[in-house]
């Protein structure tokens, strides 16, 4: 098997896309009994016939690395080391899996059900799943799939989905099943386990379960990593989890975390395995089935606790529609390729394997940067509909678009979309306005649409007279919902994007000056979006291809120009970052002017809300995303990361502490003044 190292994104718009078919169309005409209940033969890693989960527990426990932590925490707690043995093995209980196959026909009967109730299609890039193999599929029931099945044979795998929805991990195993593949065995938060009978289920279905923190308890991250090694070592399944951490609100790709990340590459680097197989899964949504909650978490309302009966009053999400859904499946990458030239595995001989060691600098250095890669190509593969067009436009025109400049447009931006490398899928040999009126219908619960007037709208506002915080509150949930979608396309945009605000806000079309000005946002917006560490010359370079391409400027030797048509799409692309511009500087406003000595980490994101709710009040703002917590947090996090402010720990509490000469500072570069919201794109 020849797998490819990462794919470097220089010019997206040359990279071929697979076809992709709905899967729910033969569901749809035949018994999802018989399917559930059909002959399931996965082909398995080396022809290894995986070890039963009460086997898999005791391999854990009496492995050396296992054995050898138990010791040093026996030591340094005084702990005899049978308690702490003890210990170990009611932390796997509460940990494990424990995978049955008629839990997961139970599964695949009740989510064909689900299914089909709540997507119009669910579309798979089978080309993708044959790749590797390079063979053709029989009858998809019982038949193998080619590129999977080939990397499940010859080396473990680990499946990287985004993670948009509770609902990305249910249709992976669905699919894997329905494609005869392993199921996977997948990293999952204690929060489930709340819902006790949910949780079980999810348990037997082939989730492991572990606490959303533990610090530096060592026993818990040894027995954790030790689980996950010894699966991957012994080939019981491929691995899966979410590089993101956890459900990104906002439909933006999230910072990846890098320690599950490196527990799976370890045996690698260790020498106990040949290679690892990472294989990035983009799954995209036309409509999210959690958009408002996602909207009210972001605005300060409780994440609502997971239980049964929360999941029963859900069930009303089966009368909805939610349009279609896409997986693709990317190429797999060699965690050998990747490695080759980059790390040195001859440290890891230094010391008997079963010793732990803290990944050095250069080892930390590479995952944070496979991290990114392997997320910017989830973003890349992910599927975009002509809704997220037509949400970008909404929120730049909050006064609403007739209906024919509204369709005029979006044809506009589908055209700079497709330009940029964007992975669109956007219905052949129809009408534009009947694509956009499709679009309008599935999201009519955002809009209202009057005498050929489209506009964002308050449909679930409380009947009885709401107050003014109230009303901006309502109208908050409305944008935000929106902005997810808006979200899902900025990847494409991002880069460009950025160059257009530097163009506008550098001192004067000299290069230099334009790239300092790139690189300063680039940096100060590096928590908001994915932007590859020491990637900055490359994005620069792919922006100013990407813009002359289009013929919006020309790059000359020392200078920028912009072309004399190039003024419509650099006013678009400045606005594209408007609202996080906006956000920011509110977050700097307020740690000038309200801010006090006492300020804690928690009382933060409550504080700014307060204060740009206010200025909304006020009519000084019009930016109802600065409500946001997440942008909220990203400003802080590129604050602190900048040394404008740093955190003092006082007592059991940690204060922030800000140089107000910098935040001013910083918030005079981002615009200095909170500017009301433009009118864009009036007229192309």
């Amino acid at each position: 098997m020849a797998s490819r190292a990462l794919y470097s994104p220089r010019h997206p718009m040359l990279k071929k896309r697979d076809d992709f078919e709905d899967i729910l169309e033969e569901r749809r005409r035949s018994s999802d009994l018989r399917y559930a209940l059909r002959c399931y033969t996965p082909t398995l890693y080396k022809g290894l016939v995986p070890c039963k989960a009460s086997m898999l527990k005791n391999i854990v426990l009496q492995s050396d690395h296992l054995q050898y932590v138990i010791k040093q925490v026996s030591l340094e707690s005084g702990d005899s080391t049978e308690c702490v043995a003890e210990e170990a093995s009611l932390i796997l209980d509460e940990m494990a899996h424990r995978l049955q196959l008629s839990t997961v026909r139970f599964f695949a009967f009740t989510l064909s059900k689900a299914f089909k109730r709540l997507f119009r299609s669910v579309c798979v890039n089978e080309e993708g799943i044959q790749r590797l193999a390079g063979s053709e599929m029989g009858e998809r029931e019982g038949a193998g799939s080619g590129k999977l099945q080939q990397a499940v044979q010859e080396h473990p795998v680990v499946l990287l989905p985004s993670h948009r929805s509770y609902m990305d991990f249910l249709m992976m195993s669905y699919l894997l099943y329905m494609y005869d593949l392993p199921l996977p065995v997948i990293a999952a938060g204690m929060d489930f386990m709340s819902m006790k009978f949910i949780g079980e289920m999810l348990r037997m279905s082939g989730a492991f379960f572990i606490r959303r923190s533990f610090g530096g308890d060592k026993l818990y991250w040894a027995v954790f990593s030790e689980y996950v090694k010894t699966m991957l070592r012994n080939g019981y399944a491929p691995i899966e989890f979410f590089l993101e951490g956890t459900r990104s609100r906002t439909c933006k790709s999230l910072t990846p975390k890098t320690g599950l990340l490196n527990i799976v590459m370890e045996p690698f680097f260790k020498g106990e395995l040949f290679d690892v197989n990472l294989v990035p899964v983009s799954i995209s949504y036309e409509r999210i089935l959690e958009e408002t909650l996602y909207a009210r978490e972001l605005l300060g309302v409780p994440k609502p606790k997971e239980s049964t009966s929360g999941l029963l009053k859900a069930r009303r999400v089966l009368s909805e529609d939610y349009g279609s859904m896409h997986v693709y499946f990317g190429h797999p990458v060699s965690v050998r390729s990747l490695a080759e030239g980059k790390i040195n595995r001859a440290q890891y001989n230094l010391l008997p394997r079963y010793i732990p060691q803290k990944p050095r600098i250069d080892t930390h250095e590479f995952l944070n940067d496979v991290a990114f890669r392997l997320v910017r190509i989830q973003e890349e593969n992910m599927v975009l509909k002509p809704w997220v067009l037509i949400a970008t436009l909404l929120l730049q025109n909050p006064d609403g678009l007739d209906l024919s400049s509204l369709t005029e447009q979006t044809d506009w931006l589908r055209h700079l979309a497709l330009a940029f490398g964007a992975f669109l899928d956007w219905p052949d040999h129809e009408a534009c306005s009947e694509v956009i009126s499709c679009s309008l219908a599935l999201h009519r619960h955002l809009l209202s649409v009057s005498a050929g007037h489209v506009q964002l709208s308050v449909t679930d506002a409380p009947q009885v007279e709401a107050t003014p915080e109230e009303a901006v509150f309502h109208r908050a949930v409305i944008v935000l919902s929106c902005a997810s979608y808006r979200n899902q396309i900025l990847h494409v945009f991002l880069r460009p994007a950025l160059l257009a605000v530097a163009m506008q806000s550098a001192s004067s079309n000299r290069k230099d000056d334009i790239y300092n000005c790139f690189n300063f946002l680039r940096n100060m917006f590096s928590n908001e979006f994915i932007l590859c560490p020491g990637d900055s010359v490359q994005d620069f370079e792919e922006a100013c291809y990407l813009l002359m391409k289009r013929g919006v400027l020309q790059v000359l030797e020392h200078e920028i120009v912009m072309s004399a048509s190039g003024q419509s799409t650099l006013t678009f692309l400045c606005s594209v970052l408007d609202p996080f511009l906006q956000g920011y500087q509110v977050v700097c406003r307020y740690l000038c002017e309200e801010t006090n000595e006492n300020l804690t980490e928690k009382e933060f994101i409550l504080a700014v809300r307060n204060f740009a709710l206010k200025l909304i009040l006020a009519g000084r703002l019009k930016c109802y995303e600065a409500l946001s917590s997440d942008l909220q947090k990203n400003a802080l996090a590129a604050l602190l990361r900048l040394k404008a402010v740093r955190k003092v720990k006082v007592g059991d509490q940690v204060t922030l502490k800000v140089n107000k000469i910098a935040v001013n500072s910083l918030e005079d570069t981002l615009g200095g003044n909170i500017p009301t919201q433009k009118p864009i794109l009036a007229r192309l």
